[in-house]
C-alpha cells in the first residue's frame, strides 16, 4: 500500500520536474505542450500557474476548434472556466481570468445551440465582473456584463437590469456603439423619449467633430436621419423635418464637393442603424424565438442568432418571389423591405463589393413603393443611405430631397412607433 502511495508521488514529482524542463527550455513551445505544462504546475502552484493555464486553454480551443470542430473546442474552454474558477478569490487577475475563459465557453455553447447553459455562464461572468470590481481587480462596475445584456435582448427582455449594464458606458463617454445599444435598448423598452436623449448626445457630438474634420460627415446624416425616425416614432414631427433638413443640407455639401478625405470602412455604422430602423418589421423577440440584439454590431450577437438570421435569407428570396407571382403587392413589400435588410448586413465588411449587389434590392424597393403606394418616404430615405455609403452623393441627394418633400407635405412618419 505504501509502496503504491511512494510510486504515485514520484510519478508527480517527474511530471512537476518534466513540465518546469519543457518551459525553462530555449524553444517555443507549442500550444498543446503549453497546455500539458501547465496543468501539472497549477496543481503545485495554482497561484502562478492557473491564470497561465486559462490562457492557454483559451487560445488551444480555438486551435482546436477550427480542426476538430466545435464541441472539442467546448471541451477545452470548459475547462479554461473549470480551471478560471479555481483561481483564489483575491487574485489580482481572477476576475479577468474568469470572463476570459466563461467568455470563451459561452460563445462555444452558443455556437452548438445550448442556450440555457449559454446564458447561465453569461450571468455567472457578470456576477463576476460585479465581484472583481467590488475587489478592486477591474476599474468598471459593469465588467463582463455585455454579453448578458445581448444575450436577454435577443429573447426580447429589455427591463431596467439590461438598461443599466448597457448604459453605463453611454453614461460617462459618447461613443457610437455604446450609445446606439443604450437607445436601442431604452426604445424597445418603451421609453423613447430617454432613448432621443442619450442617442441625441452622440448626434450634437457627431456635428462637433464634422465641423472639426474628425468624423465622417456621413456619420452625421445617418445619425440624423435615425434621429428623426425616433422622433417621428415620439410624435415629434416638426423635430424630426428639422433633423431632416440638416441632413439634407450635409447631403448639399458632400454633392458638390465629395468627402474631404477617406474614412475607411464606415459601412458597420450604416448597416447598424439600417437594421436598427427595421426591427419592427422582424418577429417579435421571445426566449424561445430569439432575434438579433438590433443597435448591437452584428459581430456581437449570439453565434445561433446571427446564424439563424443569415439563414433566413433563402427562405425570404424565395418568398419574395412566390408573393410576385402572386401579385400579392402588400406583402412583397413587407417581405422584400426584411430581405433587403439582411443582404446589407451580410455585405458590410465587403466595402469595396457591396454597391452591385445590393443597389437591384434597393431599386426594387423604391419600384415596388411606387407601385403600391405604400412606404415611398421609408425606401427612398434607405435608398439614399445606402448611396452615401457607396458615395454615390448626388443620387443620395436626389433620393433623400423627394422622401422629405413628400413628408413635409404630409407629415407621413417614416416609421411607426414601437
Amino acid at each position: 500500500m505504501n509502496h503504491s502511495g511512494n510510486i504515485s508521488q514520484n510519478i508527480d514529482q517527474d511530471a512537476v520536474l518534466r513540465a518546469r524542463t519543457m518551459l525553462l527550455g530555449s524553444g517555443r513551445l507549442s500550444l498543446p505542450q503549453e497546455v500539458e505544462a501547465y496543468r501539472v504546475l497549477a496543481k503545485v502552484s495554482p497561484a502562478a500557474y492557473l491564470p497561465k493555464l486559462v490562457r492557454a486553454l483559451i487560445s488551444y480551443g480555438y486551435e482546436v476548434g477550427r480542426r476538430r470542430g466545435p464541441e472539442r473546442r467546448l471541451v477545452l474552454h470548459a475547462e479554461a472556466a473549470d480551471a478560471a474558477r479555481r483561481i483564489g478569490v483575491g487574485h489580482p487577475r481572477r476576475t479577468q481570468a474568469l470572463c476570459d475563459a466563461l467568455g470563451a465557453y459561452e460563445h462555444a455553447l452558443f455556437v452548438l445551440g445550448r442556450r440555457t447553459e449559454g446564458l447561465a455562464a453569461c450571468e455567472e461572468m457578470t456576477e463576476a465582473g460585479r465581484v472583481g470590481f467590488e475587489r478592486g481587480q477591474v476599474a468598471h462596475p459593469a465588467y463582463g456584463s455585455d454579453r448578458l445584456a445581448v444575450v436577454r435582448a435577443e429573447e426580447g427582455r429589455h427591463g431596467e437590469a439590461d438598461l443599466r449594464m448597457r448604459g453605463v458606458r453611454a453614461e460617462t463617454e459618447v461613443s457610437f456603439w455604446p450609445v446606439v445599444e443604450r437607445a436601442a435598448e431604452l426604445e424597445a423598452a418603451g421609453r423613447g423619449e430617454e432613448a432621443v436623449a442619450v442617442f441625441t448626445g452622440l448626434v450634437d457630438d457627431t456635428r462637433r467633430k464634422t465641423e472639426g474634420d474628425s468624423a465622417a460627415p456621413a456619420h452625421l446624416v445617418w445619425e440624423l436621419v435615425h434621429r428623426s425616425r425616433m422622433l417621428d416614432a415620439a410624435g415629434r414631427h416638426g423635430e424630426a423635418g428639422a433633423d431632416r433638413r440638416e441632413a439634407l443640407a450635409v447631403l448639399d455639401r458632400l454633392a458638390e464637393s465629395g468627402e474631404p478625405r477617406s474614412w475607411g470602412n464606415i459601412l458597420p455604422w450604416w448597416t447598424t442603424l439600417y437594421a436598427l430602423s427595421a426591427r419592427t418589421v422582424e418577429p417579435p423577440a421571445s426566449p424561445e424565438t430569439p432575434t438579433p440584439a438590433f443597435g448591437t454590431h452584428l459581430h456581437h450577437w449570439s453565434p445561433d442568432t446571427r446564424e439563424a438570421y443569415f439563414d433566413g435569407v433563402p427562405a425570404l428570396e424565395a418568398e419574395a418571389a412566390r408573393l410576385s407571382a402572386a401579385g400579392h403587392l402588400h406583402e412583397l413589400v413587407a417581405v422584400h423591405h426584411r430581405l433587403t435588410v439582411r443582404s446589407a448586413l451580410l455585405r458590410e465588411n465587403r466595402a469595396h463589393r457591396f454597391e452591385e449587389p445590393l443597389r437591384p434590392l434597393f431599386d426594387e424597393e423604391v419600384a415596388l413603393a411606387r407601385r403600391s403606394a405604400e412606404g415611398l418616404p421609408r425606401a427612398l430615405t434607405d435608398r439614399a443611405m445606402f448611396l452615401v455609403a457607396a458615395r454615390r452623393y448626388g443620387e443620395a441627394r436626389a433620393d433623400f430631397a423627394e422622401a422629405v418633400s413628400l413628408l413635409d407635405a404630409d407629415r407621413t412618419p417614416i416609421v411607426t412607433a414601437t
